[in-house]
């Protein structure tokens, strides 16, 4: 694990009570892993059930973890990002109350300040949603 529960936000910059992320559990070039315990009192619960929009928040927060590592890690605060677009959504499941979701982040194309990435959340080893998204980071230190 390199970022844990209490460290977290150090990377991104959501809070409470839509932090959706847990811990960064792996980086590297092109691939992110992420983890994310869905908690009965989580905003986006109904049913017992996580909702479409907490799974898409938690794959644009573990996006959001992917540049906020890069730029810690190299002594750099980090930037504010958006999404730019969402394609490809695929919903096959809405994890429950006290599942555990690992998503992993994968970075496709990169084009100026513009970040294509697939992003894809498991339970256990099932893939409960998939998507792409674009990510716009807000980097005036290079403007």
């Amino acid at each position: 694990m390199l970022v844990n529960k209490n460290e977290i936000e150090q990377l991104i910059p959501q809070r409470a009570p839509i932090l959706m992320i847990d811990t960064l559990l792996s980086q590297d070039e092109l691939k992110t892993e992420t983890t994310f315990e869905v908690l009965e009192s989580n905003m986006f619960i109904r049913n017992n059930h996580l909702q479409e929009g907490g799974i898409i928040e938690n794959i644009a927060q573990s996006a959001a973890a992917r540049a906020g590592y890069y730029y810690k890690t190299n002594n750099l605060t980090p930037p504010l990002g958006f999404i730019g677009g969402i394609s490809k959504l695929e919903i096959f499941a809405n994890p429950k109350v006290g599942d555990v979701l690992r998503t992993v982040i994968e970075k496709k194309n990169e084009v100026f300040n513009i970040t294509l990435i697939k992003g894809t959340s498991f339970v256990g080893e099932q893939a409960i949603a998939t998507c792409e998204m674009k990510i716009v980071i807000d980097d005036s230190t290079t403007a």
